[in-house]
Parts: C-alpha cells; structure tokens; sequence
C-alpha cells in the first residue's frame, strides 16, 4: 500500500495485528518492568504506541505497571512535524487520564549546553557533517539516556519498545536479526544497563503499517490524516527517537531536524514546501547559509580547540553574525527558533571566552525583543563606588569594564593573596582577561 493509496478507515483489525496484540499482552504480563515506548511521532511508532494503548485497555484492572511513551525534542525539528508531535503527546496524556490508564508521556530535550544553538553560536562548532556529527550524541542520545537511566533507577530495569522493522532497510535488517533474542523476543540494549530491547512490529511490512494506521481508529482521539498528509508532502520515513550512534543519521528523506547540514539537500523539508509550506522556505535558506560560513575563509579559527593548526571553530565576529540573523529569521517568521535558556547560555560562553564586557548577546537579543536576564552580567544598580571607578578610568584612558572585571576577579576571586600559589593564579586570570579583552578589540578593528 503506497502513500497516495490511503484514503479512510474501512477494514476491521488484522488477524496480523492480533497476533502483535496478543504477544504484546504476554510480554506485559510476564514479569513488572515497567515499558518505554520510544515515540517519535512517525508511522512506525505511532503503530507501536497504538497497539501498547490498545492492550492496555484491553487489559483493564490487570494493566498495572507503567508505560511511559518517551518522545525526543531537539528544539530544531521541522516546525510542522515538531507542533504535530507536541499535540499528539497532549491528546494521549488526557485520553490516558480520563480512561485510567497507566501511561504517561514525556517530551525529553537538549540542554542549553547540549543544544544546536549553544554548540555552534556558544562554542563556535562548525555544522555537523557526515566526518563531525556531534549533534546525534548531543541532540538526542543524552536526553534519551537521562530520562531512561531515571526510570531505571526507580524501578531497576526497564523494557524499551522501538518501531524498528526488518523490512526499513537492509542495514536495519542485517543488524536486528544479528542481535541475540531470548525466548520473550527481547534483547539486551548494547549501550544501556538494565535494559531489554523489544521490537514488536519487526516482521512488519511498510504495507502492513499503514494499512494498521488507516484501519483502525486512533484510541486517543482523532485520526492519523495529518500523519498521512505529512508522509504524502515529505516522500520520506520517520527519525526515531535514538539511544545510540548506530542509529542512522534523519538526513536525506527522513523527517528531522530543519537545520540537518550532514545532507546535501532536506528532502522532507523540501517536500513541505513543494506541497504548499512555503513559509518554510526561509528555513532551507538559513541552513544553506551554514554550510557556506563551514568552508568560508575568515569566519573559522586557523588553530582547533585542542591546540592543533587546522579549521578550528568559528571566530567571535562569526558567531555574532549567525546569532543576529537567526534572531532576524524568527522575528520574520513569527516562530520561536532559540529559547532564553540558550541565549543565556551563550552570552556566559562568549563571556568566558571573548566578551569581557559580558553583553554582546544579551544586546544582540534585545534588537529583536528578547529580553535575556543575565545575574552575573553586572546587572546590579550602579553605586557612587561605581561612578568614582568610572570616572577614574576614563581619566585613565582604560576601559571602565575592563577595570571593574580586574576589580570583581581580585575582591571575589582572591580576597587574600598570602595563600600559597594565589598570587600565581591571580596573575593568571587577570592575563586571560585581557588576552579577551585584546582579542574583542581585534575582532572590533577588523569589522
């Protein structure tokens, strides 16, 4: 059954899907580990979570454990697919609740740290590409993992269902049949402790999914034909939520991440605009642009973080550049793109690396509107102390900033200097403050 083949509900179950059923129910039942289902919010889990909210309900008062249907954010995913998702998890919390069933969802992230925005504008990362994909491990292992190792530590194992299917892809096959099973179907997960693995839809054709989809009503309300319109516009499959770097990459004709430079081009993306969302297309601009300023001359360090000479990461003036028009870009789309949490981030990033006056953010932010509040950024009511230190540098032909970040860094950082090995270190961070200051004046006389 192909995509353009879906039209409405009209066959009862499968006996296919019994089956699926009834080995779901036994694998529940047979011991109190309480279930993950890794939701992404395409065909294939949405099958998988469908049939674990259906044999909940059939189960009624034996349904006792927990089920938590585990959704991913990377706070850059494709503003249609991320909306739809943010309301499905919404519609099956409260369908969940009012049937008194024991599933729950969470909507894991990044980190400010961790996130797409605070990697490449905060640190100077280049784009990801196919010899440098530190987004994956980032962006989506390490929510994953935290949230899964919580539930772990509460209940001291846990059981982890994927929408993963044989027939997805060669590479996909060869590695689940590969995988030691035990006589329940489940498998160890190779990267997390306590940790079984099963696959329920696995000897699934992609005919059998959506013949499922479109068969059988959806139990948490509504329907699945804005899933369906979204595969009809994006010609491609679903980004599963991942828990390790074997995992594919959601390039090419997935559904991921708007901002996914380790492709040529964005199909699904691509494909949203050739059905009617043009308003996307400022998106695929703006990522194009990335991987322009990647190869660019004088917008990347000559010397890596490690010390090494080579492409290192963006200059100071160059993560500035990015900032102000990503910020320009949500402001014209009317579209929140970056979060406070990351902003903030960012400008005590800079600060620690470049920005000694510790504002360049937080006044590129505020030309668009937002507000970012910054306790350590000298926010503080001025004093007369202040006034008199103002006063007293500008006589002195020294920058007042400068002088005060000297000040705060010998009276908090140092109080007393009799410490052995304290005048060393005071030295030493008064020469990174002005090795800072020294570079944000370069870069200010080459702009």
């Amino acid at each position: 059954m192909s995509i353009a083949s879906v039209t409405t509900p009209q066959q009862p179950i499968s006996l296919f899907s019994r089956a699926t059923l009834a080995s779901l129910e036994k694998l529940y039942l047979a011991d109190t580990r309480p279930w993950i289902v890794a939701f992404s919010g395409g065909k294939d889990s949405t099958v998988v979570l469908q049939l674990v909210f259906e044999m909940l309900l059939g189960l009624g008062e034996r349904a006792t454990k927990p089920v938590i249907a585990l959704s991913s954010d990377t706070r850059v995913e494709a503003p249609n697919v991320a909306a739809y998702v943010a309301t499905a998890l919404r519609k099956i919390d409260e369908a969940a609740k009012a049937l008194g069933l024991g599933l729950s969802t969470q909507l894991v992230g990044p980190t400010a740290t961790e996130s797409y925005w605070g990697k490449l504008i905060g640190k100077g990362y280049p784009p990801p590409s196919r010899w440098f994909r530190w987004c994956t491990s980032n962006m989506k292992i390490k929510p994953s993992r935290r949230a899964i190792d919580a539930i772990t530590r509460q209940h001291g194992s846990v059981i982890l269902l994927l929408g993963s299917r044989i027939a997805e892809s060669t590479q996909r096959g060869r590695t689940m049949q590969e995988r030691e099973i035990n006589s329940r179907g489940l498998n160890p997960h190779h990267e997390i402790p306590n940790a079984l693995v099963a696959t329920p839809i696995a000897d699934w054709t992609t005919d059998d999914v959506w013949e499922y989809l479109v068969s059988n009503p959806c139990p948490w309300g509504g329907n699945h034909n804005f899933l369906v319109s979204l595969y009809r516009q994006a010609s491609g499959g679903e980004c599963p939520v991942v828990f390790d770097l074997n995992t594919p990459s959601c390039g090419g004709s997935r559904f991921g991440c708007w901002t996914c430079t380790v492709v040529k081009e964005d199909k699904s993306l691509q494909g949203f605009i050739r059905s009617g969302e043009d308003h996307l297309q400022p998106l695929v601009v703006f990522r194009d642009w990335l991987i322009e300023l990647r190869d660019k001359p004088g917008y990347r360090s000559d010397v890596r973080r490690d010390g090494n000479a080579g492409p290192g990461p963006f200059l100071p003036l160059a993560r500035q550049e990015i900032l102000d028009k990503l910020l320009d870009l949500e402001t014209s789309m009317a579209m929140p793109l970056i979060g406070d949490e990351e902003l903030a981030y960012i400008q005590r990033q800079w600060s620690d690396e470049f920005d000694f006056q510790n504002r360049l953010a937080v006044e590129i932010a505020a030309r668009y509107g937002r507000i970012i509040a910054m306790p350590d950024a000298g926010q503080m009511t001025p004093t007369a102390e202040d006034d008199l230190l103002e006063q007293a540098a500008m006589e002195a032909g020294i920058d007042p900033d400068l002088l005060r970040q000297a000040l705060d860094i010998r009276r908090k950082g140092f109080p007393s200097l009799d410490k052995w090995g304290a005048k060393a270190q005071f030295e030493r961070a008064i020469g990174d403050l002005l090795d800072k200051a020294a570079r944000q004046a370069e870069q200010t006389i080459q702009a």
